[in-house]
């Protein structure tokens, strides 16, 4: 049985890389440890029915304040993924059968939450050959029976082994915001992502607008990586080009010494920067901060994301 919080069995294959330097975080980076009741009844909540949130399984240093708050980010299909990206805390490995109650105990949990807006990301499922597609949407139609008021925002793998129809499936479970994370510059990709395609990853998400143009899109990166300001404002151009409503980029945290390492710190100046340039090529949504994760804050975002939506139609 394998003990998923020793790294060298959560993560088999980066056990041979060598360990990589974990420089010291800068002041802007640093947050507390969770303790508020509302973190623990929520995490007892989550615990009650079974649920695996990709804010423990990928470390997030949000988890006290969006907990706190009862906002969690539901990872459904599991805990083991079959990618294992270099950047990504998540347990790799070959994963169990999917279960067939989930998308029933998430929706529970969204309505005792009593959430306004909900993420759900999930692994990847390369194992399977619609890669999840239809165990996304079932969680999707398990929402709306639940807890029809709350918007629906889900965070998709890449569907990269897959026909067309699994992409067909889970946009016509009609979520509010459908995000795929492009998560690095397309150089880096070899060493960062190597299980993923960049235009693959583009293209799917150009695909759902295609497909229903009213659902938003969304995608981020993390910078830090080795990437630099000219690679960034070119993923913003090709975004813009997939006609990629909304934008977030965060500081990569290195989750272990095997783990990818960290380049640098960027400042929240250059964050600034960023968000100005991304402002300026026509996103409806950004979110640039060195704490910016892709569902931090993400019902607020959301809200703004709708009325930047209205007044750019009122304005047509």
């Amino acid at each position: 049985m394998r003990d998923l919080k020793l790294p060298d069995q959560r993560h088999p294959e980066k056990a041979h890389r060598p360990d990589q330097e974990q420089p010291k975080k800068p002041s802007w980076i640093r947050v507390k440890a969770p303790t508020s009741q509302g973190y623990k009844d929520t995490r007892d909540l989550l615990k009650e029915h079974k649920l695996v949130t990709v804010c423990e399984e990928a470390g997030c240093p949000n988890v006290g304040e969006c907990w706190s708050q009862g906002h969690a980010t539901m990872m459904i299909m599991g805990e083991i993924c079959t990618r294992g990206c270099t950047f990504c805390n998540v347990a790799t490995g070959k994963p169990s059968s999917l279960d067939a109650f989930e998308p029933g105990r998430v929706a529970h949990a969204v309505q005792k939450l009593g959430l306004n807006h909900v993420v759900i990301t999930s692994v990847d499922r390369d194992d399977l050959e619609d890669g999840g597609a239809d165990h996304f949407a079932q969680t999707i139609r398990a929402i709306r029976h639940r807890a029809p008021n709350t918007t629906i925002e889900i965070l998709t793998p890449d569907f990269l082994k897959c026909d067309n129809r699994a992409l067909e499936v889970v946009v016509e479970a009609r979520p509010d915001v459908f995000n795929h994370n492009l998560e690095t510059v397309p150089g880096l990709y070899p060493t960062v992502r190597p299980g993923a395609r960049y235009f693959h990853s583009l293209r799917l998400l150009q695909r759902v607008k295609e497909l229903d143009p009213s659902i938003f899109t969304k995608s981020g990166i993390m910078v830090g990586l080795g990437e630099d300001g000219q690679g960034v404002r070119q993923v913003m151009d090709d975004m813009r080009a997939a006609d990629i409503d909304f934008l977030t980029i965060g500081q990569y945290l290195q989750p272990t010494s095997k783990h990818h390492r960290v380049d640098r710190f960027v400042t929240p100046e250059e964050f600034a920067a960023y968000e100005k340039a991304a402002w300026g090529k026509g996103f409806l949504m950004v979110s640039a901060t060195p704490l910016t994760r892709s569902s931090y804050h993400a019902g607020e975002d959301f809200a703004r994301l709708r009325d930047a939506r209205l007044q750019k139609l009122g304005h047509a």
